[in-house]
């Protein structure tokens, strides 16, 4: 993969959105869907009080006091709103997020994920992991494959506290778009210049995919 792989992610994500939608960017690698929305009009809202988010500033445009979720420098958007935290999560709950894209640490094969708590490791809070899970018509998830340990975070079932018992819609990850159907874990697409029995066995179980004719593909 010749591209940073969170870009690769990003980029295949932005790919899914459609005009129109609110989507809600979490921290991390989902922040860098901004950079690949080209000409859609999507709606970005950050829960800390903005919808109509744009790309991240150069150092003409860079305003420290707009600042998105994760406490990074944001733009906006002609026609934005600016709103406090309490209507920020009114939207999320009332299910007024069409997209919802999250990091994770964990995505069982059912698609319940864990994305705020590491076991003994100090946290600040759950922030609006759980309601983003619970409110947002669809969630896609961000995040590369393995940790630096080479852990993968597919697994086939949550170590780690979940985020609710809601499933994500896909999962983009460096090595391949995955998908939760009622029977378990299936690739959509791979992005990495791999075979299924490889990553079957990097994961440490067995993977098919959604299509059966699907071949594997290099990116």
């Amino acid at each position: 993969m010749s591209q940073d792989k969170r870009h690769v992610i990003a980029k295949r994500i932005a790919q899914e959105l459609e005009n129109g939608q609110v989507v809600n960017l979490g921290v991390g690698i989902p922040t860098l869907v901004a950079s690949y929305l080209d000409e859609k009009e999507v709606y970005l809202q950050t829960e800390n009080g903005l919808l109509g988010m744009g790309p991240s500033p150069s150092e003409d445009e860079l305003d420290i006091d707009l600042i998105n979720a994760g406490k990074e420098p944001v733009t906006y958007l002609r026609g934005a709103s600016f709103f406090n935290s309490a209507d920020s999560f009114a939207l999320i709950r009332g299910g007024h997020v069409d997209v919802a894209v999250l990091g994770t640490l964990q995505v069982d094969v059912y698609g319940e994920i864990a994305n705020w708590a590491v076991p003994n490791q100090p946290i600040l809070g759950v922030g609006g992991a759980m309601d983003l899970v619970a409110g947002a018509k669809k969630v896609i998830v961000a995040a590369t494959l393995f940790t630096k340990d080479e852990e993968s975070k597919l697994v086939p079932q949550l170590t780690y506290k979940t985020s609710g018992i809601k499933r994500v819609d896909l999962f983009v990850s460096d090595y391949a778009v995955f998908t939760f159907p009622p029977d378990g874990v299936k690739v959509v697409e791979m992005l990495e210049d791999v075979t299924i029995e490889e990553l079957s066995e990097k994961v440490g179980f067995p993977l098919e995919y959604l299509n059966p004719h699907l071949q594997t593909s290099s990116r």
